[in-house]
């Protein structure tokens, strides 16, 4: 039996609620600031207070798992039913830097409750998001009657993501067997607002690279040899004028190929967010908009490929003039990817590219750093089907779609699993990740909890699992 009543999910939250949030306040306790050296004791603390508490939620594995830094957690529990798929939920224990000095007006480590919102580091990112799988388990079981969930659980839980997961390759590489899955489940991500709640499709991929460009051995004097030799800087300049044409696109031969195209549909629905581009421009501290033609703001941030300019710097830049001919010159270049592109191809065709634009006399290196692939998953999968039906159980209203603009760990996970990545997350833009005053809303946090609930046995029931994985 499969089936999750409602009504039984709900009252179960009702009894339990308290003690939810209680237990969840004490893990928000932990400091476990993984970019603070002084602060590793406490990301393997949480680790092991989460391990202690999904045993006693009722998984029979839960273990702390060592990378080459800081510990993550796995834990298991098999449904026990041959045709149920394997889902695994990925989320992260550790949370970023906070002190009271930084602006806080409570202590980051003291939870507090403030009428609905519970204050605290990491109430949102991401250990209330995870943690709310646990109390969502709980009723699940209780509502179906089951004593193992209807879908195979596993959770994989990063002790390293707010330092970039510099480990995080690695470890799931050498675990890949043990984190095979028919399905990943981010629970590190958010809805659109309060009122409109939303369920992410998909995640931009990333590449970048620095070009360090080399004219004279030395700076020369402008006057003697100055519009006779190449210029690192005006080469720098024209390099960074030339990556878009006209209609902001990107001017790199190969950039867009295989590019997966919005449907009508994603543009309609993404046009019934109610998005008020002022307030986001505030936002983005910035006083107009720019981007690719044809695309509106939102689709331009999460659907279509860029490339940014993020530094470029060469030759004298202190106080007065130095009439030179600079030796060197230097860009650092972000391209933010999406679905159909393929990395590898992505940087042979700009290190292709800016080997074509360089004038004779000019030397160049092209250095690019580990590269984000992206994940996608479509409108009409039927896990993204079961994801919708729980969430609007939950919400009790429409469910409508956004996307990621930035880039994450789960497309490490879709390359090493093999598996669909999709996103499950009730945090919304006023929770204040990463910033000073973080919080998550009660009653938002509970409608994860009803959601988590309602999914395992929804995919139990309709996800089929594709003939190789049977």
């Amino acid at each position: 039996m499969t089936k999750t009543p409602d009504s039984v999910v709900r009252s179960f939250i009702d009894q339990h609620q308290a003690g939810f949030l209680a237990d969840l306040a004490d893990w928000l306790r932990i400091p476990s600031v993984s970019a603070d050296p002084d602060r590793a004791g406490d990301v393997r603390r949480s680790a092991e207070w989460l391990v202690a508490k999904l045993r006693e939620t009722g998984f029979p594995v839960a273990e702390v798992w060592e990378s080459d830094g800081l510990p993550a957690v796995f834990a298991e529990w098999p449904s026990g039913e041959a045709e149920a798929p394997t889902v695994l939920v990925y989320g992260h224990h550790d949370v970023q830097p906070a002190a009271k000095a930084d602006g806080w007006d409570t202590e980051p480590f003291e939870p507090v409750t403030i009428g609905n919102r519970l204050y605290a580091r990491g109430a949102a990112d991401d250990k209330g998001q995870v943690f709310f799988h646990t109390l969502g388990l709980r009723a699940h079981l209780a509502a179906t009657g089951r004593t193992a969930p209807a879908v195979n659980l596993k959770l994989l839980i990063e002790g390293e993501e707010e330092s970039g997961s510099p480990n995080f390759g690695a470890l799931i590489r050498r675990q890949a067997e043990r984190l095979a899955a028919d399905l990943v489940f981010v629970s590190d991500t958010g809805m659109w607002s309060e009122t409109t709640p939303t369920v992410c499709t998909g995640m931009r991929g990333k590449a970048d690279c620095q070009i360090d460009l080399y004219g004279p051995d030395s700076d020369i004097h402008s006057g003697s040899f100055g519009g006779a030799v190449p210029n690192p800087a005006v080469t720098a300049a024209e390099l960074a004028a030339a990556l878009h044409d006209g209609e902001r696109r990107v001017a790199v031969p190969g950039f867009y190929d295989g590019v997966v195209e919005l449907t009508d549909r994603e543009r309609e629905l993404f046009a019934k967010l109610p998005f008020d581009e002022d307030g986001w421009l505030r936002t983005a501290k910035s006083h107009g908009t720019q981007g690719e033609a044809g695309y509106s703001t939102l689709e331009r941030i999460w659907a279509r490929p860029t490339a940014e300019v993020n530094g470029v710097w060469g030759g004298y830049t202190g106080p007065g003039s130095k009439t030179i001919v600079p030796a060197e010159a230097h860009l650092k270049i972000s391209f933010r990817l999406v679905a159909g592109q393929d990395t590898e191809r992505v940087e042979q065709a700009i290190t292709d590219w800016v080997a074509g634009q360089l004038p004779a006399g000019i030397r160049h290196e092209i250095t690019f750093r580990a590269a984000t692939r992206p994940c996608l998953t479509p409108l009409d999968h039927p896990a993204l089907q079961s994801t919708v039906r729980a969430m609007g159980r939950a919400f009790e209203q429409e469910i409508l779609f956004t996307r990621e603009g930035g880039s994450g760990p789960a497309a490490d996970l879709q390359d090493v699993v093999g598996a669909p990545v999709l996103f499950l997350g009730i945090s919304v833009p006023s929770d204040g990740w990463h910033s000073i005053n973080e919080k998550v809303e009660l009653d938002l946090l509970r409608k994860g909890v009803e959601a988590a609930a309602y999914l395992w046995g929804d995919l139990a029931e309709n996800y089929r699992l594709p003939a190789a994985g049977r």
